[in-house]
């Protein structure tokens, strides 16, 4: 049954909780995540473990990112788009009440669990827009994608004080982020039970091998993956680098949550500003730009600058962020076909990006500066420039 005929037999109802799913699983599906970087002190006090092993809390999830994404098509051919993402909660939320256990496998263990579940469903996202509102791509674009930037801004700025006034300390604070996702789930019930899915005859192998010959496909994995090699190794060592050069924790933490937050701002404007747009290179190269500014500024000495720093590299990469998820969704030629490049361009884009915190976590250790790391980052910054030129031309991938 083709996606216009499913839509127009769905209730009002149905597309308002769909709507309700989707600020919820944004919201909640990048908090885990960063929470992570501003406790990583007190995890390192409370566990013993160093740089490199404390990077692989932000590395194992995008590790999974990249192995489960390739696979999702299976699970969306036997559950549907909505069951599969339904599944991904109820994994999440058990997966981060695991890794707030005590123990060093049980942090290890909940980390792979959600993991798993958050792989599932950022490939998901964008095929449940392109199903459900194909004629406000880049209004609900701009929505879940700002939506999980306020996530993480909000997990990465309480998480330290909620460490201080909870009983339990860190192990507590990250936990918490358990209780969204179960709702969430619970809320999601409906939408699995008015699903309308059949499973497709379609072998999810078959689209996998004809996205891999085509070139705008991989730049725009690529331009995914690097984009999140840079937020990723944001999230995990921001904190650190500025409290090495005499930052408080809490400031830091602070700082960090600002460049969520500017990140909201670049996630919100500009998918919807550049779904109007044939070519959208001209928006990819002031947004790359805004990047490398904010990284150079890093570089400098003195700390009275930080915050703008911080500000106009977490702007342009939400600005990035949310371009990488626009070109899935305009490139893609329908739900299944935006599945199956969702689920490449997050593959490859992770498996790019999986090693960037563990790597920039051991260069420290190496050099006992950050000063290598950050000029590591600049030229990754100008490699997704180059992809991200690419992946603007305004064309379709043929089915």
């Amino acid at each position: 049954m083709p996606d216009s005929t499913v839509r127009a037999t769905r209730p009002t109802w149905y597309f308002a909780l769909i709507i309700v799913g989707v600020i919820l699983i944004s919201l909640t599906i990048r908090s885990p995540l960063a929470a992570v970087g501003p406790l990583i002190g007190s995890i390192q006090a409370a566990t013993g473990l160093s740089h490199g092993a404390l990077g692989y809390l932000t590395t194992l999830p995008l590790i999974c990112f990249a192995l489960l994404s390739l696979f999702t098509p299976f699970f969306t051919r036997r559950l549907g788009v909505n069951g599969t993402l339904g599944l991904a909660l109820a994994m999440l939320a058990t997966g981060i009440a695991l890794r707030s256990a005590p123990g060093v496998i049980w942090l290890y263990g909940g980390t792979i669990l959600l993991g798993i579940a958050i792989a599932l469903a950022n490939v998901l996202l964008p095929s449940l827009v392109k199903q459900d509102f194909p004629n406000r791509q880049g209004l609900l674009t701009s929505i879940y994608a700002s939506l999980m930037g306020i996530g993480a801004a909000l997990a990465a700025g309480i998480s330290v004080p909620l460490a201080e006034i909870l009983p339990g300390g860190w192990r507590t604070s990250l936990g918490i982020w358990a209780v969204p996702a179960a709702i969430a789930a619970v809320l999601w019930l409906p939408v699995i039970q008015h699903q309308q899915h059949k499973r497709s005859r379609f072998h999810p192998l078959a689209g996998l091998k004809s996205l891999s010959h085509s070139p705008v496909a991989w730049q725009v994995a690529l331009f995914m993956g690097l984009q999140s090699l840079v937020f990723y190794v944001v999230l995990a060592w921001l904190p650190e680098v500025l409290i090495e050069r005499g930052m408080s924790a809490s400031r830091a933490g602070w700082l960090l949550s600002l460049s969520q937050a500017t990140g909201v701002l670049g996630t919100l404007v500009t998918p919807v500003y550049a779904e109007k747009m044939e070519s959208q290179r001209s928006i990819v190269l002031g947004v790359v730009s805004l990047q490398l500014i904010g990284v150079l500024g890093l570089l400098l000495p003195g700390l009275e600058l930080a915050w703008l720093w911080v500000g106009l590299l977490g702007f342009g990469a939400g600005c990035s962020f949310g371009l990488a998820l626009l070109f899935i969704v305009l490139r893609a030629p329908d739900t299944r076909g935006t599945t199956q490049l969702s689920g490449m361009a997050q593959a490859v884009g992770y498996l790019l990006a999986a090693g960037g915190p563990a790597l920039f976590g051991y260069l420290f250790e190496l050099t006992s500066s950050w000063t290598l790391p950050l000029i590591l980052l600049i030229v990754v910054t100008l490699a997704q420039l180059g992809f991200g030129i690419g992946a603007a031309r305004p064309v379709v991938i043929k089915k």
